[in-house]
């Protein structure tokens, strides 16, 4: 793994702020010049500590959606596969590996009571899936 002196730390923090952010204005920041401020975001993406962008949306920017996190305890050693079909599912945001009761927290999105219903039936009947417990997400306070 790439030891991360302090100057990749804030890089990556600027980056986490805003990953659009032209280079030439994150080597101001830094008060860096524009090639080695590059040069270590080419060595983090290559390195692997950069795995890639995304875009990150305000709650309710796509419209109203039924949103949960769903604790899932698996069966034996089955929770990569359960990961694995998780993964492909449209419904599910993001997977946390977690210790204590429960194996995997999924946090699950719906348009609708109906499809989320479908959704929490799905998931269910995975293979592996040994118990769940779902919480609807009333309100978000931090992003």
């Amino acid at each position: 793994m790439t030891e991360l002196d302090d100057t990749d730390r804030q890089l990556i923090a600027l980056l986490r702020a805003d990953s659009r952010t032209p280079v030439a204005a994150l080597a101001r920041t830094l008060r860096l010049a524009r090639g080695t401020v590059q040069h270590r975001i080419d060595r983090l993406e290559r390195e692997g500590v950069i795995v890639g962008y995304t875009l990150a949306l305000r709650p309710l920017a796509e419209g109203p959606r039924i949103r949960a996190l769903m604790c899932i305890a698996v069966e034996g050693d089955s929770a990569r596969e359960v990961i694995r079909v998780l993964r492909g599912h449209a419904s599910v945001g993001a997977l946390h590996s977690t210790n204590g009761r429960w194996d995997i927290v999924a946090e699950l999105h719906a348009v609708s009571l109906t499809a989320f219903d479908a959704v929490l039936g799905d998931i269910r009947r995975i293979k592996g899936v040994a118990q769940t417990e779902t919480s609807l997400l009333l309100s978000t306070h931090k992003l």
